[in-house]
């Protein structure tokens, strides 16, 4: 069973320790300067750890981004040795889900770098799509949420 929980205290070490596979790490900033950018941003960012069966298995921050009055999947992580079983998914329909409750949202934005083809794949799974929006590193995905 995948859950979200907060960090505590009591789980912050284990989950300062999750990270990605060294090809990913391109990609993905650690947990820790996530947290430190949850903490600057405090007012509009929400970051979780990713639970499975008990676990800590990932961490996912979502966030407002006040300058395009939009809600995002911030940062988004699954340890490498908890991938490719379902828990990123999972993970990601939670977190649209709290969106949803908690603010009321009807849509959810990301952004996916360029060669990330596996995260993209697994953001389409949940039904994001690309905004046509681009930069040179990457590009915007959608949710919208009926």
């Amino acid at each position: 069973m995948v859950e979200l929980r907060e960090i505590t205290k009591e789980n912050y070490e284990a989950v300062l320790a999750l990270h990605v596979s060294a090809a990913q790490t391109a990609f993905v900033p650690t947990v820790t300067e996530a947290l430190a950018q949850a903490w600057v941003y405090k007012d509009t960012a929400y970051p979780f750890a990713v639970y499975a069966d008990g676990e800590p298995v990932g961490f996912i921050m979502l966030g407002y981004y006040e300058l395009r009055d939009q809600y995002t999947v911030w940062k988004f992580l699954i340890d490498e040795r908890y991938q490719r079983r379902g828990c990123g998914k999972e993970a990601l329909r939670l977190a649209i889900r709290w969106l949803r409750e908690k603010f009321g949202v009807s849509e959810v934005f990301l952004g996916c770098a360029h060669e990330n083809r596996i995260a993209e794949k697994l953001y389409a799974s949940v039904g994001f799509q690309r905004t046509g929006f681009e930069t040179e590193t990457g590009f915007e995905m959608r949710l919208e949420i009926i």
